[in-house]
């Protein structure tokens, strides 16, 4: 099989790559990365297409990646990403590079109507091209990477910019390319926000962790550290070592003995047997802690709501509702109910007071300012 890609593993391929793309009016860009398997995540493989070429950039064998950097920054060249949220988060995370220009199609196809908006989806829809999905969740880490990963890698993009140019004539015939552009606009200041390494906080955003009494949640600090340890040392995704269900739920039960851990619904028979050990553990040092040393969350005040604001976010729904059915939008694409608790917190009056209301998009105004002023009346 002949590859139609171009694998680049050195720093002059780099150099002669970008060299050769600086020229390209649209780049096709999408990055994989291996949290499903390792520890600690980051860009495994970068793939760029123009119109006539596809590369696989291989960050592990090259150190500098600036001329890459260079590119998303470059504002006469369009960079077109599917989903490009976590994309543009990790590449700030990994390297500091700041992506300007951009085409999302998966925003694209949002606001076009589509009702899905996978890329496999999309490309069957829009260009007739059937995508291989055996390797969504492959290890990226791995190298080699075998020639079907990195067939389906480079199909990734491949094909993006005729997507791209589809959805952008969608959207000039529904008369919606100015609401795409202007959240276009939003993700060029998408930043990592992710936890720090080390954080020694993350247990508490544990889900069912907040519900936990201090010294159960004692125990799941220790057992949610135990595990970093664990999956840090043998480089594997944490939920791949325990998952967070069972440590919340060996926290709540606080077993003393083997036959008590196997009562835990949460926690897999086979996880007991393996970790039991070190779970009891866990759990006996929690025990032993005097009450001072136990952690105790401090609950945030809520914000004070007036009487009226749910009453005046469940009217505004419903003209969000009405309009989305209307243009035939998904309701929370039309309009998040953050935004909308943002319009009946502000409670405008008239146009002037609605434009200050800083979380509406200038399209979201033109479309639904006159019916969201009304159920404010």
């Amino acid at each position: 099989m002949t590859a139609s890609w171009s694998y680049v593993d050195t720093a002059p391929k780099l150099a002669s790559l970008t060299a050769g793309l600086r020229g390209a009016p649209r780049l096709g860009v999408d990055t994989e990365a291996a949290s499903f398997h390792r520890y600690r995540d980051r860009i495994y493989l970068l793939q760029v297409s123009s119109a006539t070429q596809t590369a696989l950039i291989d960050p592990l064998a090259i150190q500098d990646l600036h001329p890459v950097g260079d590119l998303l920054a470059d504002s006469g060249i369009e960079k077109t990403f599917h989903d490009a949220d976590y994309d543009l988060r990790v590449l700030d995370r990994d390297y500091g590079f700041r992506a300007v220009r951009l085409f999302d199609t998966r925003i694209a196809a949002q606001l076009a109507g589509e009702p899905a908006i996978g890329l496999a989806a999309l490309l069957e829809k829009y260009a007739g091209i059937k995508l291989d999905k055996e390797h969504q969740k492959a290890d990226w880490s791995l190298r080699p990477l075998t020639p079907p990963m990195l067939a389906y890698a480079a199909a990734d993009t491949q094909h993006l910019l005729k997507l791209r140019d589809a959805l952008e004539q969608r959207l000039e015939q529904l008369g919606r390319l100015a609401w795409a552009r202007e959240e276009f606009e939003q993700l060029e200041s998408l930043r990592w926000t992710g936890p720090a390494e080390g954080d020694s906080e993350a247990y508490v955003r544990i889900k069912g962790a907040k519900g936990l009494p201090p010294r159960s949640l004692a125990a799941l600090r220790l057992l949610h550290h135990w595990r970093e340890t664990v999956a840090e040392r043998e480089d594997k995704a944490p939920f791949r070592i325990i998952g967070n269900d069972a440590l919340v739920g060996v926290s709540r039960a606080l077993p003393a003995s083997a036959p008590e851990l196997s009562q835990i619904r949460e926690l897999p028979a086979s996880l007991a047997r393996r970790h039991g050990t070190a779970l009891l553990d866990a759990v006996a040092k929690a025990q032993a802690l005097p009450g001072s040393e136990l952690p105790r969350l401090e609950r945030r005040p809520r914000p004070q709501k007036d009487a009226g604001f749910d009453a005046r976010v469940e009217k505004l729904k419903a003209a969000r509702n009405t309009i989305a059915a209307a243009v035939g939008l998904e309701a929370g694409v039309l309009c998040g109910r953050t935004t909308l608790e943002a319009v009946a917190r502000a409670r405008p009056a008239d146009r002037a007071a609605l434009d200050r209301v800083a979380e509406l998009r200038n399209w979201q105004r033109e479309v639904l300012g006159a019916a969201l002023l009304e159920a404010l009346r």
